[in-house]
């Protein structure tokens, strides 16, 4: 996984990335080219820069007012942070200092993200017009499917598989910009049976507001033919009890869970991958006009690759929601809060990815 913190001069911009499986097709969470998130010039009560050309700075606990103009307010936020871990005070330009920012935290970012695979993530810092803290926005390149490796394609018994689905269906979506199959059926629904969910509402909806003929609707498809094509695995109901699972199965799903509980927890103002539509907006307003679906999927497009074509067919042509948090800051002290929630987010996706990445046979 290639991991890209940015700095103004890395916009919060999906770009296409590698598919995480063999689809290239590709999330419900309450794009094309986006704007650079690059600062506009804020007042400040430093002298002008060009009192200060060519003159030197020192990088200290009050960065934030240390600096003139040409320091925008995300590397004055940063900067705060930065000085807070440097236990040296030299001397610095203004070039110099800000090199220093953007390399202390883009260390600090890719030490905590580098060991993920399931998805390419990376960080924009940003600044917003009509709000004077600058956010942190965690974005996803992936697009596609989800790798899910033995769930998938093993022959373990569909107990243990259907427990592990199960478990990464219900967590997942509060670190990944990511779909699954109850909000895929949704977006089916209200696409093709104006939000019916039984077959007899279903064939009633075509009818009457898309002009069907009745007696011409053995080839449509119904709610139960899509929900009869789900592989057993992917029915929660087939999940073995935890008694019944091999000890391996069951501490991965136990690490699963309590690294979930442990992210759910965090305050949604001190938590980095909290994700609200609004405040995402607020930073990024060109965003309104990509698709509200997520670039990833736990859908297996091998049985149901025409419903996530025809759901991300907007998404492909304008772009998908791809942010899986953005935490406004609005003082350097949060910035400490809010590398520990991108820990958290890390520690519970890496317990995703070990259980995907477990051997049935060792089990």
């Amino acid at each position: 996984m290639a991991t890209l913190p940015a700095l103004p001069d890395h916009p919060a911009t999906r770009r296409p990335g590698p598919s995480t499986s063999r689809s290239s097709s590709t999330r419900h969470r309450n794009t094309a080219n986006r704007p650079s998130p690059s600062s506009l010039p804020t007042a400040c009560d430093c002298p002008r820069s060009a009192d200060l050309a060519g003159r030197s700075a020192v990088l200290s606990r009050k960065i934030p007012v240390s600096f003139d103009q040409p320091l925008a307010r995300h590397h004055k936020l940063i900067g705060g942070w930065v000085a807070s871990r440097d236990q040296t005070a030299r001397r610095r330009t203004r070039a110099e200092a800000r090199r220093r920012i953007e390399r202390v935290f883009d260390k600090a970012v890719l030490d905590i993200l580098r060991p993920l695979e399931l998805a390419e993530l990376r960080v924009a810092v940003l600044n917003s017009e009509d709000s004077d803290a600058p956010a942190i926005a965690i974005v996803c390149d992936s697009m596609g499917q989800v790798d899910l490796g033995w769930i998938e394609t093993s022959d373990a018994q569909i107990g243990w598989r259907a427990a592990a689905y199960t478990a990464l269906a219900r967590t997942m979506g509060s670190a990944l910009p990511i779909f699954g199959y109850d909000d895929l059926f949704d977006e089916i629904s209200m696409y093709y049976w104006d939000g019916e969910t039984d077959d007899e509402g279903a064939r009633n909806a075509l009818v009457a507001y898309h002009g069907a003929d009745p007696d011409d609707l053995e080839d449509t498809i119904l709610p139960s033919d899509m929900n009869g094509r789900r592989p057993e695995w992917m029915i929660a109901a087939n999940a073995a009890s935890p008694r019944s699972l091999p000890d391996g199965l069951r501490t991965a799903l136990r690490n699963l869970r309590c690294s979930h509980r442990a992210l759910r927890a965090l305050p949604d103002e001190r938590n980095a991958w909290h994700f609200d539509g609004a405040t995402i907006h607020e930073y990024l307003p060109d965003l309104e006009e990509c698709s509200s679906l997520p670039p990833l999927t736990l859908v297996p497009v091998e049985q149901f690759a025409r419903e996530v074509d025809d759901v991300a067919r907007h998404g492909m042509e304008y772009g998908f929601m791809d942010i899986a948090g953005l935490c406004p800051l609005p003082d350097a002290a949060r910035v400490t809060d809010w590398f520990a929630s991108l820990e958290a987010g890390a520690r519970f996706l890496l317990a995703a990815q070990e259980l995907i990445q477990l051997d049935p046979d060792t089990l």
